[in-house]
């Protein structure tokens, strides 16, 4: 059951702190609006002395500004912040949070992140931001792993928003490795194609590598079993799904907040 959003946003000081105002029947909320709120909600999970995994891209991002706004009001004290992403990394330079890495910190307390899509079993995709192998490494070495999402993002099989299912490619033959790719999961009516940036070049992922974007017309069936078979390709790097991944999943509707935990 959703839980309403005044429970969540239960003051005019509360509504003030996230910058929202709780839903009316006159005033619809926006997609920004309910990833703001997922965000802010994950960030309840935070506590002082932590280390945290710190996501990309769009929601993830509110997570992050919050998590410096209570920093600087000293309500969260001695975190430290492992970056998923060079935009991260910089988003939370600015804010103050410090940052470290893997390397030493090899344990992650806890994770913050958006996803692409969820399944019924809270397999993800993740990755359509271009950082997936960064956030792999991180979100893999957490004790708890909080996903924040709208419930746009809710499907009932991967793949199945019909947008792309990003595989992290070396650039040497990519175009030999998204038709290995495509092959695969020809039986999924797969469409395998290169990411492009600005000026239609290639888009080039912080590791340097390319991403090839798989698109299913129907289900790839045994996700482990795909995974597997992706990994097998020589060339390939990663890819976005993210199996037994998550432990927690915030989704934010418009009838409020759900809660779904492993």
């Amino acid at each position: 059951m959703a839980i309403p959003y005044p429970h969540f946003i239960a003051t005019a000081k509360a509504a003030l702190d996230a910058g929202l105002h709780a839903p009316s029947s006159s005033a619809m909320l926006s997609q920004d609006d309910l990833k703001k709120i997922a965000a802010y909600k994950a960030v309840e999970y935070v506590e002082s002395g932590m280390v945290l995994g710190l996501g990309t891209g769009s929601t993830a991002r509110h997570a992050v500004d919050r998590i410096g706004e209570l920093l600087r009001q000293g309500k969260l004290k001695d975190i430290i912040g492992i970056p998923t992403s060079k935009k991260t990394h910089e988003q939370a330079l600015s804010l103050g949070i410090p940052l470290s890495d893997l390397d030493a910190h090899p344990v992650v307390d806890l994770a913050i992140d958006g996803a692409d899509e969820v399944d019924p079993f809270l397999n993800l995709v993740k990755g359509r931001g271009g950082s997936l192998l960064r956030e792999k490494m991180v979100e893999g070495a957490c004790k708890k792993f909080v996903v924040i999402v709208d419930e746009s993002k809710l499907v009932n099989f991967l793949g199945g928003s019909g947008l792309a299912m990003p595989v992290e490619v070396i650039q040497f033959c990519w175009s030999f490795t998204a038709a290995r790719l495509q092959k695969l999961f020809q039986d999924a009516g797969c469409v395998a194609k290169l990411r492009v940036g600005e000026k239609d070049e290639p888009f080039v992922t912080d590791n340097g590598n390319y991403i090839v974007d798989l698109y299913f017309e129907r289900s790839i069936g045994d996700l482990k079993a795909a995974s597997d078979a992706i990994l097998q390709l020589a060339g390939v790097v990663e890819h976005g799904m993210f199996l037994d991944m998550a432990t927690t999943v915030i989704v934010a509707g418009e009838l409020g907040l759900t809660v779904k935990n492993k």
